[in-house]
């Protein structure tokens, strides 16, 4: 007796594949059109975030930097730049016997005793500037009116191996001192604008360690390939306004920065109160 096995196959066919490819399509359409969105805005307030802490990091520095200018010595070329002298300490001057008393007659003599001691002892080729006021006469860009500090000097006493010519005396008896090694710090903006990208083409750079120049002619012009630290990229615009005021009153220096990546922007104004008490 002969038995017979039937078997059954059980599967899809070419047209239910093809439907079944079709819906999934359709619905990844769907799914991605709802997912694209808010990944699209996370990518855009990331980027917007990064500009702003760019932003906020670079006037947090140079206004850091310039609550440490010389008084009177903020000056500008143009809106594009701003420079100063910045100091390391300063303190008071003996300006009466006994002990040794600051000068002023022709020049600030070689010693003086500091009233009070200074955080720390001041180094060989620092400066010491006394009575600043940025005119004629009373100026530290002149090198005359800038003392240098000479060796065994203290905090507690001073020596100058270059005295100051022609000082004026300060009637709060202050002086300031100055970093020998770059005193004259600039902050400058380069190539501000706008590409057909939507992203700022300029920079903000820190430029210190130059010569002291007695008349300020043009900002520095840094080259692409510029060493001195680079504060921000990707700058659309960026200008600096300085209002000096009354000379024994405290200055203004306005900052407005604007920075620009892949259409994302972020603008930053900031006004920097200067004393320019001496």
């Amino acid at each position: 007796m002969q038995i017979s096995v039937s078997t059954y196959q059980r599967g899809f066919t070419l047209v239910e594949a093809i439907i079944v490819i079709v819906i999934t399509g359709i619905l990844a359409v769907v799914a991605a059109s709802f997912i694209s969105r808010p990944i699209e805005q996370y990518r855009d307030l990331s980027r917007r975030a990064e500009l702003t802490e760019s932003a906020n990091s670079a006037i947090r520095r140079m206004s850091r930097d310039l609550h440490l200018a010389l008084p009177n010595s903020v000056r500008q070329a143009d809106t594009t730049c701003v420079e100063f002298l910045i100091t390391k300490d300063g303190g008071r001057y003996r300006a009466a016997e006994p002990g040794n008393v600051m000068q002023f007659e022709s020049t600030s003599g070689t010693q003086f005793d500091v009233i009070g001691p200074l955080n720390s002892a001041p180094q060989a080729g620092d400066f010491i500037v006394v009575y600043n006021l940025g005119i004629p006469g009373a100026d530290a860009y002149q090198a005359s009116y800038r003392g240098i500090v000479g060796a065994g000097s203290t905090n507690a006493t001073i020596n100058l191996s270059t005295a100051i010519q022609n000082p004026i005396e300060s009637p709060a008896k202050r002086f300031f001192v100055l970093p020998g090694a770059s005193p004259a710090v600039s902050f400058v903006c380069q190539g501000a604008g706008t590409d057909a990208g939507g992203n700022g083409t300029g920079r903000l750079y820190r430029v210190s360690n130059y010569a002291i120049v007695s008349a300020l002619g043009t900002c520095p012009v840094l080259p692409a390939n510029a060493t001195q630290p680079l504060l921000a990229e990707h700058v659309s615009s960026c200008s600096f306004n300085y209002a000096s005021g009354v000379t024994e009153r405290s200055a203004v220096l306005s900052i407005s920065l604007g920075l620009l990546r892949a259409g994302e922007s972020v603008n930053l104004y900031q006004d920097v109160n200067i004393s320019n008490v001496p």
